[in-house]
């Protein structure tokens, strides 16, 4: 009984002392812990970043489809696309590489 007793004794607090380990370890490293919070976290400020890039193209593009639209030409806006996308050049200018 003796011995039982001592036995007892040094493995609960070691018993103890892996469970505590296990759930130090699982809330740094586990799939809730710490480290993957930081990682969500960053992941959601580049998304953002990347979503607020995307929101003023989208505003750029919308206000170029506006200018070019039948109720509402810009000449200036449609010669300047003309040139970018087919080169175009008028006779009396004069191209510099």
């Amino acid at each position: 009984m003796l011995r039982t007793l001592s036995l007892t004794r040094a493995i609960v607090p070691g018993l103890l002392f892996l469970i505590g380990a296990y759930f130090t370890f699982a809330a740094v490293q586990g799939d809730y812990g710490l480290f993957q919070r930081m990682q969500v976290e960053a992941e959601r400020d580049r998304l953002q970043d990347e979503l607020a890039r995307l929101e003023d193209q989208v505003a750029r593009m919308e206000i170029l489809t506006r200018r070019l639209s039948d109720d509402y030409l810009d000449l200036d806006l449609l010669d300047e696309r003309v040139r970018s996308v087919l080169g175009y050049v008028r006779p009396d200018e004069l191209v510099l590489p």
